[in-house]
């Protein structure tokens, strides 16, 4: 239901009232100061905000438990061992995209695009259309289940986060063409398994992903009909940035780079001379096709590049990553994510001197802002993006008990303006507070709360014929509360909930506090 002034107490409204107050900033601190030996209540608290996708009883007794550098170690370096509960691995294996491979499934899909397309009969066709539809979007959403899947419960949080920042880097819209069966694989593949690894393995990948080659066009860039879609995002967007002094030139000698990178969903290899046969190369669905490359002369940030087919893109890639202007736009980026909307220069100069010094090293860079004064400092400092919202209010509310329907989890994230894959353009969702800082943003957040609050959001609640249902209230009245969270309550807040006629209202209103809504 939506929220109006006839269906809330005057309790609920005063919170939203509190609420509207987090636009100004009006989020009480947490208490400061250098963590101790022993971390205090509200410092692993905070820390574990900051750290996780949100704090937990268990994350930050765990920080208690080892320390803040043991902590942030073990997250920079996760283990290949069991990564999350079984309850919940067993919802993902179930999944298509786990039981089914990429080139498969595209191609599979593909074939009933043309099928459909072929019908003569319009009412099978209409129907046949639907279908279709309907699949991809199933794929398309259980791609997003499984990400919020291992935000909520991976106890790899950093990779979990990072996987999220690099998808919104890299960002793909899955609208375009069949993106629908690609981007669990894209987000698998090509960025889950390189987030904290070098930038340039992690640019590689994404480069050659069909995903990207697909939605930036390059799949029509060939020698004589350029097109400069991927080249021109490629340098602004991932690597160096808008402000790098690079020119129209480079961006149109790296697109005649790109020439002939592209995808293929057929079973076969295209035809070509005998003299450019040894340049093929095929993975999967990418293709490097050298009949549509263009193999003259080029030259890069104003360096030669040597002819020779595939191998022209791995120089340009080098050249791009280890570029200072690189380093800077990444380094710059991550304090914006990870801590606050104006970067400390000095922070981030640190961390360009380490990404530089370790060949672009994911890991040893994070290192660098774990480790800063600036990171340990408890008062809140971002504020919440939507799916940060989401996630950390339920993990606040349900931290030891799996949900068994993330669906309603994806259409408030919808709702607020940040549906996975979801972003029309590719420079990804903002990273500044106002961005999400309306009002109606805000009422969207109140609505949220009042759902989780009440233990009637159906996240326990599945769909189908053999459909599941558990009953689950959450109690944030609990040890966590009273040791951590009550400390970084301003008087506001902690007067509105003296005032709550219920567990449900009270709840709600915690979870649609100002200071819930930063980091």
């Amino acid at each position: 239901m939506p929220l109006t002034a006839s269906n809330v107490t005057p309790v609920l409204r005063q919170a939203w009232v509190l609420l509207i107050a987090a636009l100004a900033g009006c989020a009480a601190p947490l208490d400061s100061g250098a963590p101790a030996t022993r971390l205090s209540d509200t410092d692993a608290y905070a820390l574990a905000n900051r750290i996780t996708w949100g704090a937990t009883p268990a994350a930050v007794e765990r920080l208690q438990t080892i320390g803040l550098s043991a902590y942030v170690a073990a997250q920079l370096h996760p283990g290949k061992g069991a990564e999350l509960p079984a309850e919940v691995q067993s919802q993902i294996d179930a999944m298509t995209i786990a039981q089914r491979p990429m080139v498969d499934l595209v191609q599979d899909m593909d074939q009933r695009r043309k099928d459909v397309q072929a019908s003569t009969n319009d009412e099978t066709k209409k129907v046949a259309q639907q279908a279709y539809q309907m699949e991809m979007n199933q794929l398309a959403r259980e791609a997003a289940a499984r990400h919020l899947l291992r935000a909520l419960y991976s106890p790899h949080q950093v990779q979990e986060e990072m996987t999220w920042f690099w998808l919104n880097h890299f960002s793909v819209h899955q609208v375009k063409g069949n993106l629908r069966a690609m981007v669990g694989d894209y987000e698998d593949t090509a960025i889950r398994a390189h987030a904290l690894g070098r930038f340039r393995d992690l640019l590689g990948a994404v480069v050659q992903h069909p995903a990207m080659l697909r939605y930036l066009d390059n799949e029509q860039n060939a020698v004589g009909r350029i097109n400069e879609n991927f080249a021109r995002e490629l340098m602004e967007l991932h690597t160096l940035g808008v402000d790098a002094g690079y020119t129209q030139h480079d961006v149109q000698e790296l697109a005649r780079v790109l020439t002939g990178v592209g995808v293929n969903l057929g079973p076969s290899h295209p035809g070509m001379r005998k003299e450019l046969q040894g340049y093929y190369v095929r993975h999967g669905l990418f293709e490097f096709n050298p009949a549509r490359h263009d193999f003259g002369a080029k030259e890069l940030l104003g360096q030669a590049i040597r002819s020779r087919g595939l191998a022209e893109l791995q120089e340009a890639l080098d050249r791009l990553a280890g570029s200072p202007a690189t380093a800077r736009f990444i380094c710059r980026k991550l304090v914006t994510y990870w801590l606050t909307d104006e970067p400390p220069l000095p922070l981030v100069q640190a961390m360009v001197q380490t990404f530089e010094r370790s060949d672009g090293d994911i890991a040893k860079t994070l290192e660098v802002l774990f480790a800063s004064p600036d990171f340990s400092k408890t008062q809140q400092q971002k504020f919440k993006d939507p799916a940060r919202f989401v996630v950390s209010a339920v993990r606040l509310a349900y931290s030891e008990k799996p949900v068994l329907n993330v669906g309603p989890m994806l259409n408030w994230i919808n709702r607020m303006g940040e549906p996975l894959y979801g972003h029309a353009t590719p420079d990804g969702y903002s990273l500044q507070s106002a961005a999400w800082a309306s009002p109606g943003q805000l009422a969207t957040r109140f609505e949220v709360a009042k759902a989780i609050g009440s233990g009637s959001a159906g996240l326990f609640r599945t769909d189908g014929p053999q459909a599941q249902e558990r009953t689950a209230f959450p109690q944030l009245a609990n040890a966590l509360y009273y040791q951590s969270i009550v400390k970084t309550l301003g008087p506001a807040t902690r007067n509105a909930l003296e005032q709550a006629a219920s567990p449900q209202e009270w709840n709600a209103l915690l979870l649609s506090s100002p200071e819930m809504m930063r980091r």
